[in-house]
């Protein structure tokens, strides 16, 4: 079954987002072609997503998971970045995040942890809570 992520339809965000693909850096265009084209285990991977009030890099709908690529821009944004995060989780999804360093060093590493992340079911709240208590 094929979950849509709710993003804003906006010209603005659309427009935003085909911007992005354009002009992508090079850590974003290797990572686009690991994933491309259901090339990682099969999964279809769209990217520059709008949801919500934000872009995400890189999502498989079917798993609902986000992949962020974090590089220098993100050097001091903790912050916002967790605000993100957590807007991305409250939409029922689950975040990965990569730096562009562990990328362009271990491409290879990086692709099995996305796949591992895709493939691994998230937990529901009740779960979580009885593996934090150690039930």
């Amino acid at each position: 079954m094929t979950h849509r992520t709710e993003s804003y339809n906006s010209p603005h965000m659309t427009h935003r987002a085909r911007t992005l693909r354009q002009n992508a850096p090079t850590p974003e265009r290797i990572l686009w072609g690991l994933l491309r084209a259901r090339r990682l285990g099969g999964l279809k991977f769209r990217r520059q997503v709008p949801i919500g009030p934000y872009v995400a890099d890189y999502v498989c709908e079917d798993t609902r998971l986000v992949v962020e690529l974090d590089g220098m821009t993100h050097d001091g944004r903790g912050a916002e970045d967790a605000h993100r995060t957590s807007y991305l989780q409250q939409q029922g999804l689950r975040v990965l995040r990569v730096t562009n360093d562990d990328l362009l060093t271990y491409p290879d590493a990086v692709a099995a942890l996305i796949l591992k992340s895709a493939l691994t079911p998230a937990l529901s709240q009740g779960e979580r809570g009885k593996e934090e208590c150690g039930t």
